[in-house]
C-alpha cells in the first residue's frame, strides 16, 4: 500500500456547540460541506481547535461519524494525542474501527517531557497502531518543544510516523527539519501566518484554524504555494493576515468561533474552561470580516 503523503490545506476544525452546551451535529456537518465545497485537502477533527478536552468519548465518536459522511473521501487525521499514556492509546482504539487516515498526537503537554521521554512516547504509540502518526509540536500549548533531532530521528525509525505539525513558530527549527528530513515526510506549518515562510522553505501544506471561516482563500493560498505562483500566494497572505492574527487575540477556537457566530454557520458557544470571545475580540472579528469580503 502506497503511504499517504499529507499536503495542501487541511483544515484544524472547531467543534460547534449548541446554546445548551451539546454538541451541534447539524452545524458540524454543514463546517465540512463547507471545507469540502471550498476546496481543502484534508480535515483534522477532534484536535486542539475543537476542544477535545472538553468532549466525551461517546462525542469523539459521533463527531467522527458526522466527518466521515462529509468528507467526501477527503483524508481525515483527527487528534487523539493527551498527556496520559494509557488514554492516547485509548483514544487510538476508540477510532481505529472508522479506519482514520491518519492519528494526530500532540506532545504531551504539562508533563514537560524531556527529548528521550518525547522520543519513547513517540515510538510507543507508533508501536501500538499501524494507522499513520502525523507529530503536533506545539510548545506554546504544551511547554515542551520537540527538536528537530528528536523528530528526524522518530521519522527515520517508525516508518509509521509520516508527518508533522509544527506550531512552534520557529522557522529555523521548520528549516531544520525540512532540510534533514527522510523521503515521503511530510512537514506542515501549524501556524497561519507562518505558512508562506514555512512553504516557501520546503514546508508542504497547513493545518490551519483559518480555514473554517475562509476556506477557499486560505485553500487558493496553498495551492498558489504548491504552484510556485509566489505573486498570487503572496497576495492571498496579505489579504488574509489579520484574519490570520485575529485568530489568535484570544484562546484558539474562541475568536474562530466568534466569527462563525458572526457569519450565521453556527453559535459561539464553548465549553469551560475556555469562556466566549470578549466583545472587543467580536468586534475586531467583524471588521476583519467585512475588510475581508469587501
Amino acid at each position: 500500500m502506497e503511504q499517504l503523503f499529507l499536503r495542501g490545506c487541511g483544515t484544524a476544525l472547531v467543534t460547534p456547540f449548541l446554546e445548551d452546551g451539546s454538541v451541534d451535529y447539524e452545524a458540524y456537518a454543514r463546517l465540512v460541506d463547507r471545507q469540502v465545497q471550498s476546496g481543502v485537502d484534508f480535515l483534522v477533527p477532534l484536535a486542539t481547535t475543537g476542544e477535545t478536552p472538553a468532549l466525551s468519548q461517546e462525542e469523539k465518536v459521533e463527531i467522527f461519524k458526522v466527518v466521515i459522511k462529509h468528507a467526501g473521501g477527503l483524508p481525515l487525521v483527527p487528534g487523539v494525542g493527551v498527556n496520559c499514556m494509557a488514554d492516547t492509546l485509548a483514544n487510538i482504539r476508540l477510532l481505529e474501527p472508522f479506519n482514520p487516515d491518519a492519528f494526530l498526537v500532540v506532545v504531551p503537554y504539562y508533563n514537560k517531557p524531556t527529548q528521550r521521554g518525547q522520543y519513547e512516547y513517540f515510538k510507543a504509540v507508533a508501536q501500538s497502531t499501524k494507522v499513520p502518526i502525523v507529530v503536533y509540536n506545539v510548545p506554546g500549548r504544551t511547554g515542551a518543544n520537540m527538536l528537530p533531532d528528536t523528530l528526524i530521528r522518530l521519522a527515520e525509525e517508525c516508518d509509521n510516523i509520516i508527518a508533522v505539525k509544527e506550531a512552534s513558530g520557529n522557522y529555523d527549527q521548520v528549516s531544520e527539519i525540512v532540510r534533514r528530513a527522510p523521503k515521503g515526510f511530510s512537514v506542515l506549518s501549524g501556524d497561519d501566518d507562518m505558512t508562506l515562510a514555512f512553504m516557501a522553505t520546503g514546508a508542504h501544506g497547513v493545518v490551519s484554524v483559518a480555514s473554517n471561516i475562509a476556506p477557499k482563500e486560505v485553500s487558493d493560498m496553498i495551492h498558489a504555494l504548491m504552484a510556485d505562483d509566489m505573486p498570487a500566494a503572496r497576495a492571498l497572505h496579505h489579504k488574509l493576515f489579520p484574519l490570520f492574527k485575529a485568530c489568535f487575540v484570544e484562546s484558539n477556537p474562541i475568536p474562530a468561533k466568534a466569527a462563525l457566530d458572526l457569519m450565521g454557520e453556527m453559535h459561539d458557544t464553548v465549553r469551560l474552561p475556555l469562556a466566549v470571545a470578549s466583545q472587543q475580540t467580536r468586534d475586531l472579528m467583524d471588521k476583519v470580516l467585512k475588510d475581508l469580503w469587501k
